[in-house]
């Protein structure tokens, strides 16, 4: 029997509430036997639904690349970091701006890295975002040595807060790294470690020195000399 408008709204509220991870539209559906389960149309009303009354409090029902979940809203973040007594982890500005190449670039080699960072990236460095899980390998490029190529996962959507990888601002409204660094109290370029690992997080993409512009149309796509291979999960 299908169950009316209130009790699906509840269900989904308390389910996207314990689930502690962010849930997609197959992942509700599957909550429910044959009998009770929603179309999507009603289940994604439901969704908009519930957004919409939990605009005006502290906490939001907000859409990432995983799928939906209710977290804190970022206004509040600096009263809610006061709750850990542990400092949160600080990476490197070329840590960063490697990570902004993968995600404008990708998908994309160390090397293509390395060539417009004009600077070796060290292993350790990919292996601190394989290890977050912000990047994967997606594929490997078809020339000698078959270099692994790069890409963003959906992961970095979730931590990012970003849905899909079209909310990203194109490069021209990004701001320099040095402005950046400041603003989140980064190591001075003098103190920088090409390791990555430092000691906080941002919520925002990093700039990316003069990279070239991104490929809109599908920035996660297989190259044309890739060899077959995964495509990154975070696009859409």
């Amino acid at each position: 029997m299908p169950m009316n408008q209130r009790q699906l709204k509840d269900i989904i509220e308390a389910d996207l509430f314990a689930a502690g991870r962010p849930l997609n539209n197959a992942q509700l559906l599957r909550l429910f036997s044959d009998e009770e389960r929603p179309d999507e149309e009603r289940l994604q009303a439901v969704l908009d639904s519930l957004a919409t009354e939990w605009e005006d409090r502290g906490i939001e029902l907000r859409q990432v690349g995983s799928g939906y979940r209710f977290q804190v809203k970022a206004t509040l973040a600096p009263w809610i970091s006061r709750l850990s007594e542990e400092r949160a982890p600080r990476y490197s500005r070329a840590l960063l701006e490697t990570l902004a190449l993968i995600v404008y670039r990708q998908p994309i080699t160390r090397a293509g890295i390395e060539e417009v960072r004009g600077v070796a990236v060290s292993s350790s460095m990919i292996r601190t975002l394989l290890e977050r899980e912000w990047i994967r390998v997606v594929g490997h490029r078809d020339v000698p040595g078959k270099p692994a190529l790069y890409g963003t996962t959906r992961k970095f959507l979730d931590y990012f807060n970003l849905s899909s990888l079209s909310e990203l601002p194109p490069l021209s409204e990004i701001r320099p790294v040095d402005h950046m660094q400041e603003e989140l109290e980064l190591p001075s370029q003098g103190s920088e470690t090409e390791e990555g690992l430092e000691g906080a997080t941002t919520p925002n993409v990093p700039a990316v020195p003069t990279a070239p512009e991104p490929r809109p149309e599908n920035p996660a796509g297989n190259p044309a000399n890739c060899e077959t291979g995964e495509v990154a999960e975070a696009v859409h």
